[in-house]
Order: C-alpha cells, then structure tokens, then sequence
C-alpha cells in the first residue's frame, strides 16, 4: 500500500470518501470485478455461488480519484437463515453506498435473482449502473440490449477476467461522485492505518463463535453469523473508537487442519487468516467451551506464539457449561495450552455479552506489556541476581544483557559461552516475573563474548 493509499484508507475510515457498492446475485463477478479496480487480489474468487458472503471494503482511485469500494455477498433468492443475512449485508452496503454498481452475467441472459435485485436498486435516488460483465467476445455484446429490460438504464460492457470495458467504466463512475474538496490529510488523519491501529485479531477454529463476537465488539452485524462451519471466507475489519483509543478489530476465517482443506476457497481463507494473524498486535483466540481443546486449537495456538504475537484466550459459550465441565475445561487449558504461558483467560459468551467487558481492559493491559521497555540497568540487574541464585551449569554466565526492541519485548544477552535451553528457559521466566510482563512472548538472543 503506497504512502497515498494509506492517507486515503484513513479517510475513509472516517466517511470522508465517496463509496461505491457492487452488488447483485452470487456469481455473477462481483469480486473479480472488484479486484480489476483495486489492480490486486483483494477478494476471494472461485467459479461458484456464494463463495462472498460477509462484506468487504477496500480504498480504490482511478485518475486521481479516491473513492471506497464494497464487495458484497450478493442477494440469494432462498429461505435459508444464511442467505438471508448475507443478502441483508448486500442491501445494507447499497444503503450506505453514493454510487451503486449492479453486475449482471451479460451470457446468462436475466435470471429471476436479477430481476429481484433491479426491482430493489430502482428505488434508489442516488446513481446506479448497470454493468453487462462476462463480456469477453464482440459476439457477446449484441446480448446486453435484454437488460434494458431491466429498467436501470443503459447497460456497461465490461469483462471483469480480462479488463475489457472496466476503464470506461471507472470514467463514467468519477464522473458522478458527489462534488467535494481535494482531500488534504489534517494533521489528526493517521497516514498509516496498520501502525497507527491498535489491531486485534480474532481467530479460531471454524464455528466457536469468531463472528459473534465481531460483532458484538464493533456494535452492529458486521460479519455474518451463522451455525455452519466456514461462513467467514476472508478477512472483515473495523476501526472501533474505543476508551483505549481506535482499535482495528479483524474476524478471521475459521481455521481446519490442511487435511480437510477441500477447496482452494478454503485454502485462501486460511492463508489470508494467518496473514492477519501476522499483522496484528493481539491475537483472540477464540475456544468453544463446550468442545474443549482441540488438537487444531494446540496448533492454532502455536503457530500464533510463534508468530510473536500475544495472546488473550477467550473461552466462548461458558454458559453451557456445569461446574464439574468449567472444571474440566480448567484443567485442559493447563495441560494442553501450558506453553502459552501467563496469557489472560476470558470466559465470556459472545452470544449473550456476558463477560465481554472484561475484554478492552485485558487488551489494554496486553499492550502495556507488549510495548514495555525496561532500562538496560534494571536489566542486568535482575540477570544478575538470577545467576546467583542459581549459576548457569559448565561454567557458562551472562556478562551483560539489554532489550534491544519492543514488540514482543526483545532481549539480548552477551555470555561467555553457549547456555543450555533450560537455563534460558529460567531467565526468561525471571524477565517475565521480574518485570512482570504478563503472558506476552519474550524473544531472547545470545552472543558469545570472550571476558
């Protein structure tokens, strides 16, 4: 993201930019036509339905231009209880939306859902246009001419796949953004959304409550939340004014082990899952009380400590749960999760809010101890008085020690000689009791120093 985007992607964090919605039925390239305009994979796209389904919004320009665009799910013409929330996902992002691009597939001709989606789109007042895509061969173009029937006007060419018609479209659609000023950046717009935030990540397995507890953070249904595994497909965040300041909240794809990864669908879902979960500065790992810990949940939880991110484990759906199962469930995350370390435990249920609380002051804390710097001083000191207490084995000794960063907490030690993994093992846990840096990891380094 160049320095530009990111002075745009804080203003429209703010509804400062004019905002563009695609929507229109499953399949019919939304999501490829939204990655054309952005000139990079933004969105998930696979050759079947319902392959979007919570919204996603990212910063585009054309000419010079910023503007903010929506993917939607697309409106599903059925009963079912999740069709239904990612329709309303769609119809809520065309609400917002200045300016709406209604994507037809021009070889399929207008199918019902279609029609449903114009008789909607017609009641706007703001611009709408009507995009002919799939439009791949000049044989193609003399079956656009049936959407007129639609009513919404008259109908853009485009392929999505191959780029063919999207500029003019992009010039017809600046040219209707509501007028408004050249955005200079005041001094109170962050320039760089992924330092400036304060980011949290909120990831598990698929179907332990991620998404409820989105949206219960953020305040409105954001991600849509549904009982079948694998709802989320990508990445949603939100910037929340919070009493910590603006908080970056991101709801993640569930992840499964790669053995049960069927679909290249849920192949990116999960890589773009473990890019945020790379980005962020807390990781929410979210556990379903109800099934404990699961050998994907160890994983999962691996993978994030080793990534150098903290830590808060939120254990969901607590109100399920009896005594002697609370009990159990204790005992599990000692013996299963031990090498997390001192990481906050929440037990919440994100359905009911109960206990969610709890929440922004753990994540405060968590910061504090994540951006802790100690002097150097203080530093040796407490190195010092570990190695009286107990000396390292075969003459081995740490001769001075510093925290080199932040972020995690980085040390470095200067010893004579190599010193064994259990000894460092001690004076981590010296560093982390010492200066009580709660259950965030502490990276340790070692030089060889002749005396």
């Amino acid at each position: 993201m160049t320095d530009e985007l990111k002075k745009m992607q804080a203003l429209a964090d703010a509804g400062q930019l004019p905002s563009v919605a695609i929507v229109g039925r499953p399949n019919v390239g939304k999501s490829t036509l939204m990655n054309r305009i952005v000139g990079r994979r933004v969105a998930i796209v696979e050759e079947k339905p319902g392959v979007t389904r919570d919204r996603k919004e990212v910063v585009a320009d054309w000419r010079g231009r910023f503007f903010t665009l929506m993917d939607t799910g697309g409106f599903l013409a059925t009963t079912e209880a999740l069709d239904a929330k990612v329709s309303d996902q769609s119809m809520q992002a065309m609400e917002e939306a200045d300016v709406v691009i209604f994507v037809v597939d021009a070889t399929a001709g207008i199918m019902s859902e279609d029609a449903n989606v114009a008789d909607i789109v017609r009641r706007r007042t703001k611009p709408t246009f009507l995009v002919a895509n799939k439009v791949d061969h000049e044989v193609h173009k003399g079956q656009i001419w049936e959407l007129m029937s639609l009513g919404i006007g008259e109908p853009l060419p485009v392929s999505a796949m191959h780029g063919t018609g999207v500029a003019d479209l992009l010039d017809e659609l600046i040219n209707v953004f509501p007028e408004s000023a050249e955005f200079d950046t005041p001094e109170e717009v962050i320039t760089d959304p992924d330092k400036a935030y304060l980011s949290i990540s909120i990831v598990g397995r698929p179907n332990v409550g991620k998404s409820t507890l989105f949206n219960r953070l953020v305040g409105e249904d954001r991600a849509v939340v549904h009982d079948m595994p694998g709802t989320t497909r990508d990445s949603v965040d939100t910037v929340v004014q919070t009493e910590m300041g603006e908080v970056r909240f991101v709801d993640t794809a569930g992840m499964r082990r790669k053995a049960k990864i069927d679909e290249d669908t849920e192949y990116y879902s999960m890589v773009r899952a473990l890019n945020s979960i790379d980005k962020s500065d807390i990781a929410l790992l979210v556990i379903d009380s109800t099934v404990g810990i699961t050998h994907q949940d160890q994983r999962l939880a691996e993978r994030v400590d080793a990534g150098g991110c903290p830590i808060v484990l939120v254990l969901n759906k607590w109100e399920l749960l009896d005594p002697e199962a609370r009990k159990n469930i204790d005992t599990a995350v000692e013996r299963k999760l031990h090498f997390i370390g001192n990481s906050p435990i929440l037990k919440m249920s994100a359905l009911t809010g109960r206990g969610v609380h709890k929440l922004l002051p753990v994540l405060a804390e968590t910061v504090g101890d994540y951006h802790r710097r100690v002097p150097t001083r203080q530093v040796n000191a407490a190195i010092r008085a570990a190695q009286q207490a107990t000396p390292a084995p075969g003459g081995a000794r740490v001769l001075y020690a510093t925290q080199v960063a932040i972020d995690p907490p980085t040390f470095t030690l200067f010893a004579n000689r190599t010193l064994p993994p259990t000894y460092m093992r001690y004076l981590e846990r010296t560093l982390r009791e010492t200066f009580d840096l709660g259950g965030v990891p502490i990276k340790m380094r070692v030089r060889k120093r002749s005396e």
